[in-house]
């Protein structure tokens, strides 16, 4: 029997969070960057299939949160979602906070059909 990571990562529809793990951001901030990634994520989600936004919206809005080593990595996968016209969004802090201004912590994928999405994310670990 799967377990729940299996089951969370073996949906027809789901987002992906993914954070930077090398700026040791503290739980609330990390909590704040991931909910601007989901956010961001969704509305390019639905300008590009109204229908997949809600089919995720309706089924549960199934997440799964996971991490990057750096910044090389998370732009590296935000560049290879773009290139292949998964709904993605990046997340640049203003810097009042932990980071300095214009610091990328977090990309947000999806809500998008999993198979066009684990290729991209498969192998990372869980946040």
């Amino acid at each position: 029997m799967p377990g729940l990571i299996d089951r969370l990562l073996d949906v027809p529809i789901k987002q992906v969070i993914v954070i930077r793990s090398d700026l040791k951001l503290g739980k609330g901030k990390a909590v704040a960057q991931g909910s601007h990634a989901s956010l961001m994520s969704y509305f390019e989600a639905e300008r590009k299939d109204k229908d997949v936004a809600r089919e995720w919206v309706d089924s549960g809005e199934k997440k799964v949160v996971l991490k990057v080593p750096d910044e090389d990595s998370l732009l590296q996968l935000y560049k290879a979602l773009k290139t292949k016209h998964v709904p993605c969004a990046l997340v640049t802090d203003a810097g009042l906070t932990q980071v300095p201004s214009g610091t990328n912590t977090a990309l947000g994928i999806g809500p998008w059909r999993s198979e066009e999405i684990d290729p991209f994310t498969g192998k990372l670990q869980l946040f």
